[in-house]
């Protein structure tokens, strides 16, 4: 961990969760995230990630993570299996990022998610000034090789959120490599100026719970 630069993002997560949870991070890579959480919050750190790398790995990390797909594997989870679901720079490479969201929010009391807000002002501007497809620090990749499919508005989210009948019970904003600030949502400034945005969220009425497929204990264990 000493050689490895911890992203602002993975820093407001660390200060988010409660020491001692249960965490499942959805899409996690390489493990940076999940072994901070481990060793700083000794949280239960769990990993969901599709790449054969990733889980690799993240087992060479001593982490339990196992592989599969945000989009098809959250399903498997029963109801509120962890205390937090993290989703960090993940929401708008999936295939349906509404359905992600509902189901970290089944299987979590919490779900903590991070994305590149598409209304940020250097997107904008590239849009109108070059009539191109923006490439930022928050959106590094050409449109031909990002594997970002659903890219959305700040202001997106949170129609989003308010469709499912989430409650944000906390956000923050980031602009190139600075520290989060905190951030209102609900401003039309915050659409123009946050480049990455990242929220706590939890429902405002518990759904319908429905009859849980494999426990997340047997999930992990093989």
């Amino acid at each position: 961990m000493n050689n490895t630069v911890i992203r602002e993002d993975f820093r407001e997560i660390l200060r988010l969760v409660r020491p001692g949870s249960r965490v499942l991070d959805v899409g996690c890579g390489e493990g940076v995230l999940l072994d901070l959480l481990a060793h700083e919050k000794q949280v239960d750190a769990r990993g969901l990630e599709l790449s054969a790398s990733g889980v690799a790995a993240c087992m060479a990390r001593g982490l339990s993570v196992v592989q599969g797909d945000a989009d098809l594997d959250l399903d498997h989870f029963p109801d509120r299996s962890f205390d937090y679901a993290v989703l960090s720079q993940t929401l708008q490479a999936t295939r349906n990022p509404r359905h992600v969201l509902d189901e970290l929010l089944r299987i979590a009391d919490r779900a903590i998610v991070s994305f590149p807000n598409f209304g940020h002002w250097r997107v904008r501007w590239s849009l109108l000034s070059r009539g191109r497809m923006p490439e930022t620090k928050a959106l590094p990749l050409p449109w031909w090789s990002t594997p970002n499919i659903h890219l959305c508005t700040l202001a997106d989210f949170m129609a989003l959120t308010a469709d499912l009948n989430l409650r944000v019970d906390a956000s923050a904003a980031f602009a190139g490599a600075g520290a989060a600030r905190p951030m209102d949502p609900t401003s039309a400034w915050e659409n123009w100026r946050s480049e990455t945005c990242l929220f706590m969220l939890s429902r405002n009425s518990a759904p319908p719970s429905r009859e849980p497929s494999p426990s997340s204990g047997d999930l992990f264990d093989g």
